[in-house]
Protein backbone atom coordinates (compact mmCIF):
# COMPACT_ATOMS: atom_id res chain seq x y z
CA UNK A 1 0.00 0.00 0.00
CA UNK A 2 3.01 2.20 0.35
CA UNK A 3 4.53 1.44 -2.60
CA UNK A 4 1.08 2.14 -4.52
CA UNK A 5 0.69 5.96 -2.73
CA UNK A 6 4.13 6.60 -3.55
CA UNK A 7 3.46 5.25 -7.29
CA UNK A 8 0.47 7.66 -7.18
CA UNK A 9 2.42 10.62 -5.61
CA UNK A 10 5.82 10.14 -8.32
CA UNK A 11 7.45 8.84 -5.41
CA UNK A 12 9.83 5.73 -4.91
CA UNK A 13 8.82 4.12 -1.62
CA UNK A 14 12.47 4.79 -0.39
CA UNK A 15 11.91 8.28 0.06
CA UNK A 16 8.62 8.07 1.72
CA UNK A 17 9.41 6.90 5.30
CA UNK A 18 6.74 6.24 7.87
CA UNK A 19 6.51 10.01 9.36
CA UNK A 20 6.32 10.92 6.00
CA UNK A 21 3.78 8.11 4.30
CA UNK A 22 1.20 9.22 7.93
CA UNK A 23 1.92 12.78 7.26
CA UNK A 24 -1.52 15.65 6.38
CA UNK A 25 0.81 16.40 3.92
CA UNK A 26 1.20 13.36 1.81
CA UNK A 27 -2.53 12.45 2.10
CA UNK A 28 -3.69 16.20 0.87
CA UNK A 29 -1.39 15.17 -1.84
CA UNK A 30 -2.08 11.43 -2.27
CA UNK A 31 -6.00 12.27 -1.82
CA UNK A 32 -8.95 9.17 -0.75
CA UNK A 33 -8.75 6.00 -1.52
CA UNK A 34 -10.75 2.89 -0.34
CA UNK A 35 -9.02 -0.40 -0.37
CA UNK A 36 -10.71 -3.10 -0.97
CA UNK A 37 -9.70 -6.98 0.18
CA UNK A 38 -10.92 -10.34 0.92
CA UNK A 39 -9.30 -12.25 3.58
CA UNK A 40 -10.43 -14.39 6.53
CA UNK A 41 -8.37 -12.24 8.95
CA UNK A 42 -4.54 -12.11 8.97
CA UNK A 43 -3.95 -10.11 5.69
CA UNK A 44 -7.03 -8.08 5.69
CA UNK A 45 -6.67 -6.71 9.62
CA UNK A 46 -2.79 -5.57 7.84
CA UNK A 47 -4.92 -3.90 5.14
CA UNK A 48 -7.17 -2.24 7.53
CA UNK A 49 -4.59 -1.18 9.78
CA UNK A 50 -2.34 0.18 6.90
CA UNK A 51 -5.87 1.92 5.62
CA UNK A 52 -6.63 3.49 8.91
CA UNK A 53 -2.22 4.82 9.38
CA UNK A 54 -2.38 6.33 5.70
CA UNK A 55 -6.02 8.12 6.86
CA UNK A 56 -7.75 6.24 3.96
CA UNK A 57 -10.47 3.96 3.88
CA UNK A 58 -10.97 -0.02 4.07
CA UNK A 59 -13.47 -2.59 2.94
CA UNK A 60 -12.86 -6.04 3.84
CA UNK A 61 -15.07 -9.16 2.77
CA UNK A 62 -14.74 -12.26 4.85
CA UNK A 63 -15.89 -15.60 3.36
CA UNK A 64 -18.00 -17.79 4.87
CA UNK A 65 -17.39 -19.90 8.22
CA UNK A 66 -14.59 -16.84 9.18
CA UNK A 67 -15.37 -15.92 12.92
CA UNK A 68 -16.73 -13.37 14.97
CA UNK A 69 -13.71 -12.57 16.70
CA UNK A 70 -11.56 -12.09 13.29
CA UNK A 71 -14.46 -9.77 11.87
CA UNK A 72 -13.94 -7.68 15.09
CA UNK A 73 -10.26 -7.68 14.87
CA UNK A 74 -10.82 -6.01 11.99
CA UNK A 75 -13.05 -3.47 11.96
CA UNK A 76 -11.66 -2.36 14.88
CA UNK A 77 -8.96 -0.90 12.76
CA UNK A 78 -11.47 0.98 11.33
CA UNK A 79 -12.36 -0.99 8.44
CA UNK A 80 -15.89 -2.08 7.21
CA UNK A 81 -16.02 -5.70 7.06
CA UNK A 82 -18.83 -8.19 6.49
CA UNK A 83 -18.69 -11.75 6.99
CA UNK A 84 -20.50 -13.16 3.39
CA UNK A 85 -21.98 -16.24 2.51
CA UNK A 86 -19.92 -17.80 -0.42
CA UNK A 87 -15.82 -18.85 -0.42
CA UNK A 88 -13.14 -16.69 -0.30
CA UNK A 89 -12.35 -17.15 -3.93
CA UNK A 90 -16.08 -15.27 -4.54
CA UNK A 91 -14.87 -12.93 -1.92
CA UNK A 92 -11.77 -11.95 -3.92
CA UNK A 93 -14.05 -10.88 -6.92
CA UNK A 94 -16.26 -9.46 -5.12
CA UNK A 95 -13.82 -7.13 -4.01
CA UNK A 96 -12.47 -6.34 -7.49
CA UNK A 97 -15.92 -5.78 -8.12
CA UNK A 98 -16.88 -3.55 -5.74
CA UNK A 99 -13.91 -1.48 -6.14
CA UNK A 100 -14.91 -0.50 -9.90
CA UNK A 101 -17.82 1.06 -8.14
CA UNK A 102 -16.35 3.42 -5.91
CA UNK A 103 -14.03 6.86 -7.02
CA UNK A 104 -10.23 5.51 -6.27
CA UNK A 105 -11.14 1.92 -5.29
CA UNK A 106 -8.19 -0.24 -5.08
CA UNK A 107 -7.56 -3.99 -4.78
CA UNK A 108 -5.34 -4.92 -2.40
CA UNK A 109 -5.21 -9.02 -2.73
CA UNK A 110 -2.07 -11.37 -2.49
CA UNK A 111 -3.72 -13.28 -5.43
CA UNK A 112 -2.48 -12.51 -8.93
CA UNK A 113 -4.76 -12.93 -12.18
CA UNK A 114 -4.24 -12.14 -15.76
CA UNK A 115 -4.19 -8.20 -15.65
CA UNK A 116 -3.61 -7.97 -11.93
CA UNK A 117 0.22 -8.88 -10.73
CA UNK A 118 1.83 -5.73 -9.73
CA UNK A 119 0.43 -5.48 -6.20
CA UNK A 120 0.53 -9.45 -6.17
CA UNK A 121 4.04 -9.02 -6.57
CA UNK A 122 4.56 -6.65 -4.26
CA UNK A 123 2.81 -8.54 -1.34
CA UNK A 124 5.21 -11.76 -2.66
CA UNK A 125 8.13 -9.20 -2.00
CA UNK A 126 6.97 -8.36 1.47
CA UNK A 127 6.84 -12.08 2.09
CA UNK A 128 10.37 -12.77 0.99
CA UNK A 129 11.49 -10.44 4.21
CA UNK A 130 10.24 -12.43 6.22
CA UNK A 131 12.78 -15.57 4.42
CA UNK A 132 15.48 -12.85 4.65
CA UNK A 133 14.90 -12.92 7.91
CA UNK A 134 15.03 -16.36 8.16
CA UNK A 135 17.60 -16.99 6.52
CA UNK A 136 19.89 -14.26 8.53
CA UNK A 137 18.80 -16.59 11.90
CA UNK A 138 20.18 -19.39 10.42
CA UNK A 139 23.43 -17.92 9.80
CA UNK A 140 23.59 -16.43 12.73
CA UNK A 141 22.98 -20.41 14.31
CA UNK A 142 25.37 -21.84 12.45
CA UNK A 143 22.95 -23.56 10.25
CA UNK A 144 23.89 -22.03 6.73
CA UNK A 145 21.71 -24.29 4.80
CA UNK A 146 18.70 -26.30 6.16
CA UNK A 147 18.13 -29.89 4.72
CA UNK A 148 14.38 -28.91 4.73
CA UNK A 149 11.80 -26.23 4.35
CA UNK A 150 7.93 -26.72 5.13
CA UNK A 151 5.64 -23.77 4.30
CA UNK A 152 2.22 -24.13 4.08
CA UNK A 153 0.33 -22.11 1.01
CA UNK A 154 -3.42 -21.03 0.60
CA UNK A 155 -3.07 -18.58 -3.19
CA UNK A 156 0.22 -19.58 -2.99
CA UNK A 157 1.75 -15.85 -2.32
CA UNK A 158 3.95 -17.36 0.82
CA UNK A 159 4.82 -20.28 -0.64
CA UNK A 160 6.05 -18.83 -3.73
CA UNK A 161 8.00 -16.59 -2.10
CA UNK A 162 9.44 -18.65 0.28
CA UNK A 163 10.46 -21.05 -2.35
CA UNK A 164 11.72 -18.35 -5.14
CA UNK A 165 13.92 -17.11 -2.04
CA UNK A 166 15.90 -20.50 -0.75
CA UNK A 167 15.78 -21.54 -4.11
CA UNK A 168 17.68 -17.97 -5.18
CA UNK A 169 19.88 -18.30 -1.85
CA UNK A 170 20.97 -21.87 -1.83
CA UNK A 171 21.67 -21.85 -5.79
CA UNK A 172 25.20 -22.82 -5.62
CA UNK A 173 24.87 -24.73 -1.97
CA UNK A 174 26.33 -28.83 -2.56
CA UNK A 175 23.15 -30.19 -1.07
CA UNK A 176 19.77 -28.11 -1.85
CA UNK A 177 17.44 -28.19 1.09
CA UNK A 178 14.08 -30.30 -0.03
CA UNK A 179 11.36 -27.63 -0.78
CA UNK A 180 7.81 -28.90 0.97
CA UNK A 181 4.58 -27.07 -0.26
CA UNK A 182 1.30 -28.23 2.42
CA UNK A 183 -1.77 -27.23 1.83
CA UNK A 184 -5.37 -27.76 3.39
CA UNK A 185 -6.95 -31.14 1.45
CA UNK A 186 -9.96 -29.22 1.28
CA UNK A 187 -8.90 -26.42 -0.82
CA UNK A 188 -5.51 -28.32 -1.96
CA UNK A 189 -5.31 -26.51 -5.40
CA UNK A 190 -1.25 -26.41 -5.79
CA UNK A 191 -1.45 -29.89 -5.08
CA UNK A 192 -3.94 -30.79 -7.54
CA UNK A 193 -1.98 -28.74 -10.24
CA UNK A 194 0.93 -30.84 -9.41
CA UNK A 195 -0.82 -34.11 -9.80
CA UNK A 196 -2.04 -32.92 -12.79
CA UNK A 197 1.80 -32.53 -14.04
CA UNK A 198 1.02 -30.46 -17.19
CA UNK A 199 2.39 -27.19 -16.05
CA UNK A 200 -1.43 -25.43 -15.78
CA UNK A 201 -2.93 -24.69 -12.28
CA UNK A 202 -6.08 -26.29 -10.85
CA UNK A 203 -9.17 -24.68 -9.44
CA UNK A 204 -10.72 -26.07 -6.44
CA UNK A 205 -14.50 -24.91 -5.80
CA UNK A 206 -17.30 -25.63 -3.22
CA UNK A 207 -17.11 -23.89 0.15
CA UNK A 208 -13.52 -24.96 1.35
CA UNK A 209 -14.23 -26.29 4.81
CA UNK A 210 -11.30 -25.90 6.96
CA UNK A 211 -9.74 -25.46 10.14
CA UNK A 212 -7.00 -24.22 8.21
CA UNK A 213 -9.15 -21.10 7.78
CA UNK A 214 -6.20 -18.79 5.78
CA UNK A 215 -5.33 -21.55 3.62
CA UNK A 216 -8.90 -22.07 2.47
CA UNK A 217 -8.08 -20.59 -1.08
CA UNK A 218 -9.25 -22.63 -3.72
CA UNK A 219 -7.70 -20.23 -7.01
CA UNK A 220 -3.79 -20.31 -7.30
CA UNK A 221 -1.86 -17.40 -7.45
CA UNK A 222 -1.18 -17.34 -10.88
CA UNK A 223 2.59 -16.09 -10.76
CA UNK A 224 3.45 -17.87 -8.05
CA UNK A 225 2.28 -21.24 -9.21
CA UNK A 226 4.95 -20.58 -12.27
CA UNK A 227 8.02 -20.63 -9.37
CA UNK A 228 6.34 -23.14 -7.43
CA UNK A 229 5.60 -26.30 -10.24
CA UNK A 230 9.57 -25.51 -10.96
CA UNK A 231 10.78 -25.34 -7.93
CA UNK A 232 8.72 -27.02 -4.82
CA UNK A 233 10.16 -30.73 -4.31
CA UNK A 234 6.82 -32.28 -3.15
CA UNK A 235 3.30 -30.89 -2.47
CA UNK A 236 1.14 -32.04 0.50
CA UNK A 237 -2.79 -32.39 1.15
CA UNK A 238 -3.08 -32.29 4.59
CA UNK A 239 -6.64 -32.91 6.47
CA UNK A 240 -7.27 -30.76 9.48
CA UNK A 241 -6.00 -32.93 11.85
CA UNK A 242 -2.43 -32.61 10.63
CA UNK A 243 -3.28 -28.50 11.25
CA UNK A 244 -4.50 -29.59 15.40
CA UNK A 245 -1.49 -32.12 15.37
CA UNK A 246 0.89 -28.82 15.05
CA UNK A 247 -1.31 -27.25 17.34
CA UNK A 248 -0.40 -29.54 20.15
CA UNK A 249 3.16 -30.10 19.62
CA UNK A 250 3.76 -26.64 19.17
CA UNK A 251 2.25 -25.28 22.34
CA UNK A 252 3.01 -28.71 24.41
CA UNK A 253 6.57 -29.67 23.44
CA UNK A 254 9.42 -32.47 24.58
CA UNK A 255 10.83 -30.74 28.02
CA UNK A 256 13.44 -28.32 27.50
CA UNK A 257 11.59 -27.20 24.17
CA UNK A 258 10.02 -23.37 24.14
CA UNK A 259 6.48 -23.96 23.45
CA UNK A 260 5.03 -22.07 20.48
CA UNK A 261 1.85 -20.69 20.05
CA UNK A 262 0.62 -21.29 16.58
CA UNK A 263 -2.90 -21.22 15.24
CA UNK A 264 -4.65 -23.45 12.93
CA UNK A 265 -3.15 -21.86 9.16
CA UNK A 266 0.14 -21.55 10.72
CA UNK A 267 0.51 -24.50 12.14
CA UNK A 268 0.31 -27.44 9.17
CA UNK A 269 4.00 -27.73 8.58
CA UNK A 270 4.90 -28.69 12.22
CA UNK A 271 1.80 -31.11 12.00
CA UNK A 272 3.23 -32.63 9.01
CA UNK A 273 6.76 -32.78 9.95
CA UNK A 274 5.63 -34.57 13.12
CA UNK A 275 3.08 -37.25 11.53
CA UNK A 276 5.76 -37.91 9.03
CA UNK A 277 8.83 -38.65 12.06
CA UNK A 278 6.07 -40.63 14.07
CA UNK A 279 3.59 -42.55 12.33
CA UNK A 280 4.27 -45.48 10.67
CA UNK A 281 1.99 -44.98 7.57
CA UNK A 282 4.00 -42.33 6.32
CA UNK A 283 7.14 -44.22 6.84
CA UNK A 284 7.75 -44.04 2.85
CA UNK A 285 7.20 -40.25 2.60
CA UNK A 286 9.67 -39.99 5.18
CA UNK A 287 12.42 -41.77 3.03
CA UNK A 288 11.22 -39.92 -0.31
CA UNK A 289 12.33 -36.70 1.99
CA UNK A 290 15.25 -38.47 3.55
CA UNK A 291 13.83 -37.10 6.92
CA UNK A 292 16.28 -38.47 10.18
CA UNK A 293 18.14 -37.54 12.68
CA UNK A 294 20.45 -35.28 11.06
CA UNK A 295 17.90 -33.42 9.36
CA UNK A 296 17.94 -29.44 9.97
CA UNK A 297 14.37 -28.62 9.50
CA UNK A 298 12.51 -25.53 8.79
CA UNK A 299 8.99 -24.55 9.13
CA UNK A 300 7.09 -21.64 9.08
CA UNK A 301 4.33 -20.39 10.83
CA UNK A 302 1.63 -17.57 9.68
CA UNK A 303 -0.27 -16.97 12.86
CA UNK A 304 -0.59 -17.43 16.28
CA UNK A 305 -3.79 -17.85 18.49
CA UNK A 306 -5.55 -14.79 15.56
CA UNK A 307 -9.31 -16.31 17.84
CA UNK A 308 -8.21 -16.76 21.07
CA UNK A 309 -11.54 -19.03 22.00
CA UNK A 310 -11.28 -21.18 18.79
CA UNK A 311 -7.36 -22.33 19.59
CA UNK A 312 -8.45 -22.97 23.16
CA UNK A 313 -11.32 -25.20 22.50
CA UNK A 314 -8.58 -26.54 19.56
CA UNK A 315 -5.75 -26.87 22.48
CA UNK A 316 -7.86 -27.58 25.39
CA UNK A 317 -10.97 -29.56 24.31
CA UNK A 318 -10.30 -31.54 21.31
CA UNK A 319 -12.91 -29.71 19.10
CA UNK A 320 -12.39 -30.03 15.50
CA UNK A 321 -13.60 -26.71 14.70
Amino acid sequence: MAKYVAQQTGKNVEDVPYDVLTSPQLKEEFGQATFFTATDGNHGRGVAWAANKLGQKAVVFMPKGSTEYRRKQIENEGATVTIEEFNYDECVRLATKKSKEVPNGVVVQDTAWEGYEEIPNWIMQGYGTMAMETANQLESENCKVPTHVFVQAGVGSLAGAVVGYFTNLYSNATKKPKLVVVEAEAAACLYKGAVADDGNPRIVEGDLETIMAGLACGEPNTVSWDILRNHADVFVSAPDWVARLGMRVGGAPIKGDTPITTGESGAVPLGLVTAIMTMPEYEDLRKELELDASSKVLCFSTEGDTDPERYKNIMWYGEDR
